[in-house]
């Protein structure tokens, strides 16, 4: 019986304790439904900005991995089809390129990846219709695409796919935090609900990429048209 009483006695001090200190015992509700995470172009609007001098290289390009280390993207400049990448070898560079206007890019591949959708497909591939492939996503101030032509895997699906080295220039570059925005020239990226959207904000134009799933987003055929694009003035 002391026992009990002491127990009592317990149970009835804790209980004054909450009250007096205005203590709140929560339980979690079993009905309750998270809401959905916001379409693409609404968290790329609406996502704080990090800050680009943690994503910066010398080239004055942002880069960034995502933390699982299935995406990595860079928002930078192509001259045609020349997409400057810190982490690839590329002709952006070249002097035949140069007659080329330099357009405000973003640039994603993945480590594991969805097939383009038959939509989708953009290139017949030098006439073959052979080797388009998905895992690189690429987006333009005014157009969106997945997939390319090629005959290997990409340099993300080397570093992180299922037989990758795990090392190289990928594994050095900084992570995107979840939930937040990159911006350069008008084009943001965002890492969030488990993969990247990059888009034009003011354009209506863009894509979210994961390893399950991918969507391109166009502009509403009915929406006035974005003004143009300046060219980048950082290479």
């Amino acid at each position: 019986m002391g026992a009990m009483r002491r127990t009592v006695w317990g149970m009835l001090a804790a209980l004054v304790l909450a009250a007096a200190t205005g203590c709140t015992v929560t339980t979690e509700d079993p009905g309750y439904v998270p809401p959905p995470p916001p379409a693409p172009m609404d968290q790329l609007e609406q996502a704080a900005l990090a800050n680009p001098d943690d994503f910066s290289s010398t080239e004055g390009v942002l880069s960034f991995i995502t933390e699982d280390r299935t995406i990595v993207c860079s928002l930078t400049s192509a001259r045609g089809e020349h997409v400057n990448l810190p982490y690839e070898t590329n002709s952006f560079t070249d002097l035949a390129n140069n007659k080329l206007a330099i357009v405000p890019v973003a640039h994603c591949e993945l480590a594991r990846y969805p097939k383009p959708a038959h939509d989708d497909v953009r290139d017949d591939c030098a006439g073959t219709s052979l080797g388009y492939l998905g895992g690189v996503a690429f987006l333009t101030p005014d157009n969106a695409t997945y997939g390319e032509c090629r005959s290997g895997v990409t340099q993300m699906e080397a570093t992180y796919g299922p037989n990758g080295n795990r090392a190289g220039a990928l594994a050095q570059l900084p992570v995107l935090a979840e939930g937040r925005n990159l911006e350069r020239n008008g084009l943001r990226c965002s890492a969030y609900n488990g993969g990247v959207a990059c888009g034009n904000v003011s354009a209506g134009v863009g894509f979210f990429v994961s390893p399950e799933r991918y969507e391109l987003i166009s502009r509403p055929e009915n929406a006035a048209p974005p003004p143009p694009a300046e060219a980048s003035k950082t290479p």
